[in-house]
């Protein structure tokens, strides 16, 4: 029997129609699609005040883990600049550190904010904590270097989307049980939190092609933890596990209505309200799972961006420059 479930907003059902969808992913296929999963950030760069500088930090056990820094070029700006720290989404299994880069750039755009994106390892190669394990320590670096990068280590954001909002989440509330660094604020969009993949939206969205559907998942989670028993499965890495949600930094959430992850966000966000904490939710009506990194020229996307983009200065107690 098929599940009803909620309509696409119908500028993005028209704009996703041409656009080819997988129901199901394997190795075969992740292997295929891998090499398309980012684009180059060359042309995003161009045309914008902008230094870029490689790095690289140490995971552990040795693995070295690339991080790229964005910083606006050397204004006549006094004041130590806010740090935007990327983790980049893929389902676990795709992507690197310019994927969804664009929205992070826009808010150096906006507030001088430095951008700091990591290429956390992927799985099925990793697995574990191992993802989790490589973003915590590109925040360590920046909290280390916050007076080499010019920014202010108070106003450090932790911000990703899809997976990398997963792995958002686990790094703050690593942070949070070590007691450092101090994260200002986290911006989860369309997070991928709950390894269990039981709730009504994930089932809404299974058995036909889409952007991110139940199966596709299944076997990204089932990549990350391979034999892993639910009652081995660290917080960190499935963050709906957590029991306890308070002492978190203020968290913006947003996903959409029309999307597997739509449950497990809207109860991270009201689990954080339980816990006695701040969050701001946005379910958007119609939003398919990525439909604001694929479709930015979509009203829906651009409002939904913009909604963001305001929050975080509100955040940052900051005047947005455009």
């Amino acid at each position: 029997m098929t599940t009803a479930r909620p309509a696409l907003d119908p500028e993005l059902h028209e704009l996703l129609a041409d656009t080819p969808l997988m129901s199901q992913l394997s190795q075969e296929a992740l292997a295929e699609v891998r090499p398309f999963s980012s684009m180059p950030v060359e042309p995003l760069l161009e045309g914008r005040a902008i230094d870029r500088r490689e790095v690289t930090v140490s995971a552990p056990d040795g693995t070295p883990i690339p991080l790229s820094v964005f910083s606006p070029t050397k204004t006549d700006r006094t004041s130590a600049a806010p740090c935007v720290y990327w983790m980049h989404g893929g389902g676990m299994v795709m992507g690197d550190r310019f994927s969804q880069i664009d929205i992070p750039l826009e808010w150096l755009d906006e507030f001088g904010a430095v951008v700091v994106s990591v290429d956390y390892r992927l799985a099925p190669e990793a697995t574990g904590t191992a993802l989790v394990d490589d973003c915590y320590q590109g925040l360590l670096w920046i909290a280390e270097h916050s007076a080499e990068l010019g920014i202010d280590p108070a106003q450090i954001i932790v911000a990703g989307a899809s997976a990398g909002g997963g792995l958002a989440a686990g790094v703050t509330l690593l942070a949070r049980d070590l007691g450092t660094p101090t994260i200002a604020a986290q911006v989860l969009i369309g997070p991928m939190l709950d390894h269990r993949n039981t709730s009504a939206s994930s089932r809404q969205f299974s058995g036909g092609p889409g952007v991110w559907t139940r199966e596709m998942n299944e076997f990204g989670w089932r990549c990350l933890l391979g034999d892993l028993a639910d009652d081995e499965v660290p917080v960190y890495v499935s963050p709906a596990l957590a029991d306890d949600l308070s002492g978190l930094p203020t968290t913006y959430i947003d996903t959409g209505s029309a999307e597997v992850f739509r449950d497990e966000d809207t109860d991270y966000a009201t689990r954080i309200w339980a816990a006695g904490g701040q969050a701001e939710l946005h379910v958007w009506a119609g939003g398919f799972h990525g439909f604001d990194a694929l479709y930015p020229q979509a009203l829906i996307s651009a409002t939904a961006r913009r909604t963001r983009t305001d929050w975080l200065a509100r955040v940052l107690h900051t005047n947005p420059t455009a």
